[in-house]
Parts: structure tokens; C-alpha cells; sequence
């Protein structure tokens, strides 16, 4: 039983960062325009099983499409070695499913996309609030599988005390602020490119972005920086403060939180300085996905870090 645990935890890890990989290679489609490498057929590709004669922006295309399709495989796979490999109730389990469910709906979203025309130059406030919701659910699918890879080395235990309410609204509202910083820099991304940051003082650039002929998506990429300072050192003061344990787990956790806070913080000002060019919002992205996931491990790791009726933090099992 152990052992097979353990796969299970391996499983939960490699499908966690392949998982990654097909993220950011869903912005490399963005960033080259071949998000309409398709047509607006899907699941075909321009109503072909495999393309012929592609062009890069089909190939590329189909390629996101054969890797997100081997995600949900992947994914199908993790659920049945979790239903095989742990009881009812036992939160592996309730990743697994929570990773199937965010990992449909988010192929239903990346069809509609497709099918309605949702790509390429489309500059519309629907595609803004598809990605937007893009973005949610691609959160809440890594944070389903970092669930399940977290909880595969522990047993359901006793009741453990519950976290105070002030804990729980601390860890929640950090969680929160995380996703609206990566719902409103999905938005900016897309500005970034359907209408390039042109090369000039930073002052003239948010004369360009804020003048009045300027796109909405345009202007709204001053709300992105803001957000994410606001909220950044907000995490990372929830983290510091709430990781002041005895736990070593939630220390190791916190300080993750705290140095992908501010190494993303400087990959933000270095996009900005270089006008976003496509390799660095990849990196970018990178770095965000990264610093959600690690927050969403501190959050259970400290959530786990109940005090049991010796006063002592509560061992994992």
C-alpha cells in the first residue's frame, strides 16, 4: 500500500508540472496568433482528423490541442489510481476529482474559444472575460492536482481543531487576491498581444494606454501592476505572519510564498521594462502558475498544522 502511494504521489507531481508545460505552451499559441491555427472546427482541425498541408499557425495549434488532449489522459489516470489507492473521504481522492472536473471544463472553454471565434485578433470584452475565466479554471485545476499530490502521504486522521476564523479569512482572502492578480494579467496579456507596448518613457506609454483613442484593453493595463503589487505584499506578509509556526513544513512553505512573491514581483518590472516581449510573458506566466501552486501548498500545510491535545502541531501521517 505504501508503494503504491508513493507512484500515486509521483503521478500527482509529474501530471502537476506536465500540466504546466501545457499551460504556458497555451500562451505560446496566444503570443504567435495561432490560436485560429484551426479555423473554428473543434475538435477537428479545419474539419480534418490530422491537418494536411498545415500552415506553422495550424501546426502549432494542433500541437497544443494532441498535448492538452494527453492532459486529460493523464488526468483520467491519476483518478483511478486514487479511487484504487485510497478510502472514501480521504483528500487525494477529492483532488483527483476536482482535477477532472477543472480539466473538462477547461477544454469545453479553450472549444468555445475556438468555436466562436474567440482568437487570433479578436479584441472583443468576450474574449477578455473568456480568458479571464480561462484563467480561473486553469487555477483551480492546479490547485485540485497540488491537492491531491500534497494529501497522497496522509491518512485521514481524528478530528483535528479547526483554524481560527481569522486564519481561515487570512487564507482564503490571500488565495483570493492570487487569482484576481492572475485573472486581471491574463487580461493584460492579451492586450499585450493584440496591441504590442510600444518602446518609449514609461510616462508616454500610459499617455498612449490612457488617451482617448486608446482600446479598453489597453487601458485597463495599468490595473495589472497595481493588483499585483497590492496584493503580492499582501501574500507575502500573510505568509510571513501566518508561517511564524513550529511546524517546519509550514515554514519551508511560507518561504517559498514569500521568494516566488518577489521574484515574480521583478520578472513583472523586467516584462514592463522590456515591453513584454512573448518569451517573458511565458515567463511570467511561469512564475505566477508557480508562486499559486505554492501558495495553495502553504495554505494546507498550515491548515493541516493543528494543534493536538498536547499543544504540539499534528504529525502527517
Amino acid at each position: 500500500m505504501a508503494a503504491a502511494r508513493a507512484r500515486f504521489r509521483s503521478l500527482a507531481w509529474g501530471t502537476l508540472a506536465y500540466t504546466v508545460l501545457v499551460i504556458l505552451f497555451g500562451a505560446v499559441v496566444r503570443i504567435t496568433g495561432s490560436g485560429a491555427g484551426c479555423g473554428q472546427h473543434w475538435p477537428t482541425c479545419h474539419g480534418e482528423v490530422v491537418p494536411i498541408s498545415p500552415t506553422i499557425e495550424t501546426v502549432i495549434e494542433f500541437s497544443h490541442r494532441v498535448t492538452s488532449g494527453l492532459c486529460g489522459i493523464i488526468v483520467l489516470a491519476l483518478l483511478v489510481a486514487a479511487l484504487r489507492g485510497f478510502p472514501r473521504g480521504h483528500a487525494a481522492r477529492l483532488g483527483a476529482w476536482l482535477a477532472l472536473v477543472f480539466t473538462i471544463t477547461e477544454a469545453l472553454i479553450g472549444a468555445g474559444l475556438v468555436r466562436f471565434g474567440l482568437v487570433g485578433d479578436n479584441d472583443s470584452v468576450a474574449r477578455a472575460l473568456v480568458m479571464a475565466a480561462h484563467l480561473l479554471n486553469t487555477s483551480l485545476l492546479t490547485g485540485a492536482l497540488a491537492l491531491a499530490a500534497w494529501a497522497a502521504n496522509r491518512e485521514p486522521g481524528p478530528p483535528a481543531r479547526s483554524a481560527s476564523p481569522r486564519v481561515r479569512w487570512l487564507v482564503w482572502a490571500s488565495l483570493g487576491g492570487l487569482m484576481l492578480v492572475g485573472i486581471s494579467g491574463a487580461v493584460t496579456a492579451l492586450g499585450d498581444t493584440l496591441y504590442p507596448v510600444e518602446a518609449g518613457a514609461l510616462s508616454e506609454r500610459l499617455q498612449r494606454d490612457l488617451g482617448a483613442g486608446a482600446h479598453f484593453l489597453q487601458r485597463l493595463r495599468l490595473m495589472h501592476p497595481v493588483l499585483a503589487c497590492g496584493l503580492g505584499f499582501f501574500t507575502a506578509v500573510i505568509a510571513h505572519h501566518l508561517g511564524n509556526t513550529a511546524a517546519p513544513a509550514v515554514r519551508r512553505a511560507s518561504a517559498w510564498v514569500m521568494i516566488l512573491v518577489f521574484a515574480q514581483l521583478a520578472a513583472g518590472v523586467l516584462n514592463v521594462m522590456l515591453s513584454a516581449p512573448g518569451w517573458m510573458q511565458v515567463l511570467h506566466l511561469g512564475l505566477g502558475t508557480a508562486l499559486w501552486v505554492a501558495a495553495v501548498l502553504f495554505s494546507l500545510e498550515l491548515l493541516n498544522a493543528q494543534a493536538g491535545p498536547d499543544g504540539r502541531p499534528r504529525p502527517d501521517r
